[in-house]
């Protein structure tokens, strides 16, 4: 028996504001899409490297406010691609830790109120 890498279920309320956050600002891939209906919620797959996320309209999968640490081999040189997205896409500017949790890094918040923490091991 072996265990693998989990994905975390992010709660999102918005497709739009999810692609644009996700896929627009910070270069995720749309892997799959699934809905029951067309009338129904979202569930996504998204995807960056080897990031896998799963984005969710559906009650009950994920709850706001919820943190992914994820780690990043140049978390300075992801910060430089970050600060240059439009501030309409991000709809935030993040600072830059030197001592953060994990290593240096940063952390962003997407719309939906989950909190994306980048870092770099030593």
């Amino acid at each position: 028996m072996r265990l693998h890498h989990g994905i975390p279920v992010l709660r999102s309320f918005d497709e739009t504001l999810a692609r644009s956050f996700y896929v627009d600002a910070l270069g995720f891939t749309v892997d799959w899409e699934h809905r029951f209906e067309p009338e129904l919620p979202l569930y996504m797959q998204v995807s960056r490297d080897d990031l896998v996320l799963h984005l969710s309209e559906h009650f009950g999968d994920g709850s706001p406010n919820g943190v992914v640490w994820i780690a990043v081999d140049d978390v300075r040189a992801l910060y430089d691609e970050i600060r240059k997205v439009p501030f309409e896409l991000l709809h935030q500017r993040p600072g830059f830790e030197k001592d953060g949790p994990g290593g240096p890094g940063f952390s962003l918040g997407d719309p939906f109120h989950n909190m994306l923490r980048f870092a770099q091991p030593a």
